[in-house]
């Protein structure tokens, strides 16, 4: 009878005779793991220690439009609020603040992103270009002259990240059809409805490019 008990356990699954050898087998190797030497232990990795920024205001330098502009600002503040209200270059405009609109649209290290989804601190040590850039000594880049030419605006609130939008996108692939360029402005909303105009700008923009112009 023990025999056939036994061998029901073996066809039933782990019998407590085997659990108990095998368990005694473990705690014994974890016993002997924690007593090894030091020259057998894995070594434990280094701790990272990262280093703590704010609440209080820090120093930030950042590259707008070739120049270094420094301020003080809280880890909190976007690159649309330390562009507009510490550094006072107004181009960008805040209308959705959400990432939603390109209103707020610059040019980091060459890339259209929404300054108010980056915040400040990350911007440092990135070429920043904003609105501003597109004029050089008086002669408008051929971007919002264009605009300027077929009356791609109205208000103007979202024309700075339109035209900063556009000039990445030339810069990007100067042969780029329209609706190539159309689609790099997808990001992009005009609530007063100057589509047609801005289609138009871009129609000539394309063009000329083609020429060299």
């Amino acid at each position: 009878m023990n025999d056939t008990r036994e061998r029901n356990h073996h066809k039933a699954g782990l019998s407590r005779r085997d659990f108990l050898r095998t368990s005694g087998a473990a705690a014994a190797t974890a016993a002997a793991l924690a007593e090894a030497p030091p020259a057998l232990a894995e070594e434990a990795p280094a701790k990272i220690v990262a280093k703590a920024i704010g609440p209080e205001p820090i120093k930030l330098t950042l590259d707008v439009n070739d120049a270094a502009m420094t301020t003080h600002v809280e880890p909190r503040v976007t690159l649309l609020d330390a562009l507009r209200n510490y550094l006072d270059v107004t181009g960008c405009k805040r209308v959705c603040d959400r990432g939603t609109c390109g209103a707020c649209t610059v040019m980091v290290d060459g890339k259209p992103i929404y300054s108010c989804t980056m915040l400040a601190l990350e911007a440092e040590g990135k070429k920043i270009k904003t609105a501003e850039s597109l004029i050089d000594g008086g002669k408008l880049d051929a971007v919002p002259a264009a605009f300027a030419k077929h009356d791609a605006q109205q208000c103007g609130f979202c024309t700075p990240g339109f035209v900063v939008a556009m000039r990445a996108a030339f810069d990007k692939n100067p042969n780029a059809t329209p609706a190539e360029i159309e689609e790099a402005l997808s990001g992009n909303i005009c609530r007063c409805g100057t589509y047609q105009q801005m289609r138009d700008a871009i129609a000539a923009l394309c063009k000329n490019q083609r020429k060299g112009d």
